[in-house]
């Protein structure tokens, strides 16, 4: 498929995977970088788009000295690409990275298919500038190369990371957050009242959790780097965050809890309602219904839940595609009582109703490169959870991870005990850092070309 946006086209867009988030970042960039022209193929079948797809656009891009420009995702072999077509070779190529490879989860060593992640390789290769939607995703990547060259029976290539890196960037995936207001719950609107006349203090905050604009590498902690390269750690010691955040607010001595129309008691009165007090905590995940999501852990933390005749709502979200874990279909049956919403919602403004209405959102990955789910989740003004790994330390601060299944049970058995704790906690997580406002300067920066020169 193309699209043309102009006919003195500069910017070569070219997806072999044109669905989810690789779909939503080459639509955002037709319609808001001038000059664009894209050529993709449906996302399916994915191991053969990442086998073949470079002869298909071999064939179905034609030849034009417009061309400034070459961006794609690391689905393509761009090394492929190049070689067959030699007048796409002096362009300016960008390879952007939703995921990769060599870090990917898969069931058994022996499924990983080495040539996904030579072919991603290669393409860092020959690529002029390389971009990861993530810390996590860039050093996780570098990190592996070594180790995952040593799979060759022998003829190991030697620093190939040293070779990639000075290429490398990180520009977070841009997300258009949508105006959710009309779906808020009351006490969700009560508390972005709350949040909103506190914003010298809330940037404050987000401010310190924003990377440097001008060098993020720079900025980028130690200690997530090797979070990145480890991805095990250890466990958090100590009471959680919400037990504190309880004992504060129960507290007498608590100056807020003195005043008689104070912030957080216009927020209580809020929540103490039947919709605050009576109404279980509704906990949703909205996640792909594949093994990397790891379903297995959501669905036996929430039977230790049911077990401990604890009560919650549930919604299960995301996309399901041919082969659907078991788990799914014992666990609908298993937590029918509690279950709100179960599959996929097409419409988007079902979907964001769903996550307006609920109270926390779970994610129990083996796998996650960014998440765009959980962070549409919290500009819904849900109370997140997220393992103390991957891609999330990055992104939410550490009151909002746990170390190990017992942790989640812990913390979700709390919040299903103190639903309103999650109901009026502040969430201090920075969305506005990850949207497309805040990063379409530095992909229109990436796609200009200006002042490029191919070697």
């Amino acid at each position: 498929m193309q699209e043309e946006n102009s006919s003195t086209m500069n910017v070569l867009l070219v997806e072999a995977f044109y669905g989810g988030s690789h779909k939503q970042l080459i639509d955002l960039l037709k319609e808001n970088v001038e000059g664009c022209i894209a050529y993709t193929l449906p996302a399916k079948k994915w191991h053969w788009r990442a086998r073949t797809a470079a002869l298909h656009f071999m064939q179905s891009i034609p030849a034009s000295s417009s061309y400034r420009v070459l961006f794609t995702s690391s689905v393509l072999n761009l090394c492929e690409l190049v070689a067959l077509r030699p007048d796409l070779a002096s362009l300016k190529k960008v390879l952007y990275f939703h995921e990769n490879q060599l870090v990917y989860p898969v069931r058994k060593v022996q499924e990983r298919d080495f040539q996904y992640g030579y072919n991603q390789v290669l393409s860092c290769l020959v690529a002029d500038v390389v971009v990861f939607n993530s810390f996590f995703n860039m050093e996780s990547f570098l990190s592996s190369i070594s180790c995952f060259m040593r799979r060759m029976p022998d003829y190991h290539p030697k620093d190939l990371d040293k070779v990639i890196r000075p290429k490398c960037q990180v520009l977070h995936f841009p997300l258009q957050f949508p105006d959710v207001t009309r779906f808020l719950p009351n006490h969700k609107l009560l508390r972005r009242a709350a949040e909103v006349s506190h914003v010298d203090g809330v940037s404050a905050l987000q401010g310190q959790q924003q990377h440097s604009q001008d060098d993020p590498q720079a900025s980028w902690p130690e200690e997530l780097a090797s979070q990145a390269r480890d991805v095990c750690l250890n466990p958090e010691p100590g009471r959680g965050k919400l037990d504190q955040e309880e004992d504060l607010w129960r507290s007498p001595s608590n100056p807020e809890n003195q005043g008689a129309e104070g912030e957080k008691d216009v927020m209580a009165k809020g929540i103490k309602g039947v919709e605050g007090q009576t109404k279980p905590l509704h906990i949703v995940w909205p996640h792909r219904w594949e093994h990397d999501k790891n379903p297995e852990l959501l669905f036996r933390t929430l039977l230790k839940l049911k077990e401990r005749d604890l009560d919650f709502q549930l919604s299960v979200l995301g996309e399901t595609f041919t082969d659907v874990p078991e788990i799914f279909a014992e666990a609908r049956v298993l937590l029918d009582a509690h279950i709100l919403h179960w599959g996929f919602l097409p419409s988007k403004d079902d979907y964001f109703r769903v996550l307006c209405q609920a109270d926390v959102v779970v994610s129990t990955a083996k796998h996650e490169f960014f998440g765009i789910a959980m962070l549409e989740a919290v500009h819904c003004g849900c109370y997140p959870l997220c393992p103390k790994s991957l891609v999330y330390p990055e992104i939410f601060p550490a009151e909002y991870l746990y170390s190990t299944p017992e942790q989640l049970c812990k913390r979700l058995q709390g919040l299903c005990r103190r639903p309103h704790v999650a109901r009026r906690h502040n969430i201090k997580v920075n969305t506005t850092a990850y949207s497309w406002v805040a990063l379409k300067e530095g992909f229109k920066s990436l796609l200009t070309g200006q002042g490029y020169h191919c070697s």
